[in-house]
């Protein structure tokens, strides 16, 4: 006996067999009832959901000679006959994929002309119909306005935007929907109980969640199972077969994120990737199942979950014991993921980040108080990172040790000689200059104060700073200048800025000197000099500092240099550039 793929073998044969599509079916039921029929439909709808099948049972029962009172064929008459055996000449299909021409068009067209011999129309079924061509749709439209009274036409379409809108106000649309996972996993049942095959619901439920909404490919993919399983399809069975992640996967890697186990969730991962899993597949299938855990936690939402019972049974008790902020947070950071997978070089690497993330959303936050979550990744191995703190150190706090220990080794030299090291000869004095620590006293004795503004006009002359006449340095000039710059207030910006190009120099202590480049600077910065003057002296404990302003010569003004002078410049005060780009081969872009 030739063999018939259940796809064919279990195509509908009448309205009621019809799966899915109640409302559609109902409505063309109506139709053939009252009589009132169009001359023309447009069936439009994802690919294997009945459109075709629809069309030829609509057919059907329009010729049906004694239609049941539902609306139905009654597979009696000739008419209905001569369809079952394919021999009628009331019924034309045409497939618009390879006929799509103006000639084919106007072949159809005069066979509109000729009254069907048995029956009441003559029904031009029309498959695939946007692949007409734009000539073809326009020798078309006239016919399809004003058919003869015994014409129908019934157009079918996967991509419904591609027809003209001209076509589409000639006809009755009808919609047709995806099949839902419940409508699908009960026709595989029956189709399963027809053949004899035993099953398991959950892996019907995998096959319809594979078919992704198409009744056609839910039973070619049953077809395969049933031929891999040889007559008992089972879970495991099925997800080996059609190559599907096992959902247990998701499962387990929720659970262990919501208790911070990143080592394990890695090593799920690595498992997932040796049995030739894609990294970004096992993103999306754990964002669905996310979303689906979100769904179970309301029980309105509920009816949204297109799995299995038994599947759903687990999506409430996961549901139960994750927290719908780390449901969220979950969500936003996978989709970030699957945005930026196709961009990224390292894969792997931008999954197991995710996953990291993921699994320390539920970590409590570090330290008493911190009133936040920190936002940077916490460390896999804290125990390591404890240990080697202590050996760790920087070059700064290498130089903070060394002094300090001079400073004791000194002061304990002359405890004997002296009650303290303040009575010591000066020039046997420990000294700890500061500049060897990347700092100044200056600096330090400002730290944790606020930042302060310009001193007003004349606060450097009087107060604590009377009579002070402490030498300074060029270095402590210019820090205290660039100090100044940085702490004057935002609407003083722009001539802040203007002033750190400018170098104070000291002409004949305490004396000051500073070039600027124009009368307009010069002009500028004498409205704010004497307040200048007064910080000066302020922080560097001199009431004697006088302040004058020169206008640069023609030959000081230095010269705007290329990005190429610059290289030059850089590799003849550091001959070490010039090997580094020796050594690599580097070439300035």
């Amino acid at each position: 006996m030739e063999y018939i793929v259940s796809a064919r073998k279990y195509r509908p044969m009448s309205f009621d067999t019809v799966v899915g599509q109640a409302a559609l079916t109902t409505t063309l039921k109506n139709a053939v009832k009252s009589g009132k029929l169009a001359h023309a439909y447009l069936f439009c709808g994802p690919r294997g959901v009945g459109k075709t099948t629809c069309a030829r049972i609509f057919a059907k029962a329009i010729n049906c000679q004694n239609p049941t009172a539902d609306g139905e064929a009654c597979n009696e008459c000739e008419s209905c006959q001569s369809f079952n055996e394919q021999r009628s000449l009331n019924i034309f299909e045409l497939d618009a994929a390879s006929n799509n021409s103006v000639e084919h068009i106007k072949t159809l067209m005069e066979q509109t002309r000729i009254p069907p011999q048995i029956g009441k129309y003559k029904v031009f079924i029309i498959d695939e119909v946007h692949m007409l061509s734009t000539a073809a749709f326009n020798a078309f439209l006239k016919t399809l306005e004003e058919p003869p009274a015994h014409v129908i036409f019934i157009l079918a379409t996967t991509e419904k935007h591609k027809i003209l809108p001209t076509i589409l106000s000639r006809c009755q649309i009808y919609d047709f929907e995806r099949m839902t996972v419940q409508n699908t996993v009960a026709h595989l049942k029956s189709v399963a109980e027809k053949e004899g095959v035993e099953y398991e619901e959950e892996a019907l439920a995998v096959i319809a969640e594979k078919a992704d909404g198409g009744m056609r490919d839910a039973l070619s993919i049953f077809d395969q199972a049933v031929s891999f399983c040889q007559g008992k399809i089972t879970y495991q069975k099925v997800i080996e077969d059609l190559n599907v992640l096992d959902s247990d996967y998701y499962f387990r890697i929720v659970d262990l994120s919501i208790i911070n186990k990143v080592s394990e969730v890695m090593v799920l991962l690595n498992d997932v990737i040796n049995k030739g899993f894609d990294g970004g597949l096992l993103i999306q299938g754990l964002a669905k199942h996310v979303r689906n855990v979100m769904m179970a936690k309301d029980s309105q939402t509920l009816p949204l979950l297109e799995v299995s019972e038994q599947a759903r049974q687990r999506y409430q008790e996961q549901a139960q014991k994750a927290d719908l902020r780390f449901l969220y947070e979950a969500l936003r950071l996978m989709n970030q993921c699957d945005i930026n997978y196709r961009q990224s070089s390292n894969k792997r690497l931008l999954v197991e980040l995710t996953l990291i993330e993921i699994a320390q959303i539920t970590q409590p936050d570090e330290g008493p108080g911190s009133g936040r979550k920190p936002r940077r990744l916490k460390s896999l191995f804290k125990q390591l990172v404890r240990q080697s703190q202590p050996t760790v150190k920087t070059a700064q706090q290498v130089a903070v040790a060394e002094n300090a220990k001079h400073v004791a080794n000194t002061v304990g030299r002359y405890d004997h000689a002296a009650p303290s090291a303040a009575s010591a000869p000066e020039s046997l004095r420990p000294t700890v200059k500061a500049s060897q620590l990347g700092m100044s006293w200056k600096n330090i004795r400002q730290m944790g104060k606020p930042r302060m503004q310009l001193l007003p006009n004349g606060q450097g002359d009087g107060g604590k700073n009377v009579g002070e006449q402490a030498n300074f340095t060029q270095e402590e000039l210019e820090l205290q200048w660039m100090s100044m710059c940085n702490r004057m207030p935002q609407q003083m910006s722009g001539i802040a800025a203007r002033m750190k190009n400018m170098n104070p120099t000291i002409t004949q202590l305490p004396a000051v000197e500073v070039v600027v480049p124009n009368e307009i600077i010069k002009v500028e910065v004498e409205t704010i000099l004497n307040k200048i003057v007064a910080t000066l002296r302020h922080y560097l404990h001199n009431s004697e500092i006088t302040l004058t302003l020169r206008i640069a010569e023609r030959q000081e003004h230095e010269m705007l240099l290329s990005r190429r002078q610059q290289f030059e410049a850089m590799i003849s005060k550091n001959p070490s550039v010039e090997m580094l780009c020796d050594a690599f081969s580097l070439e300035l872009a």
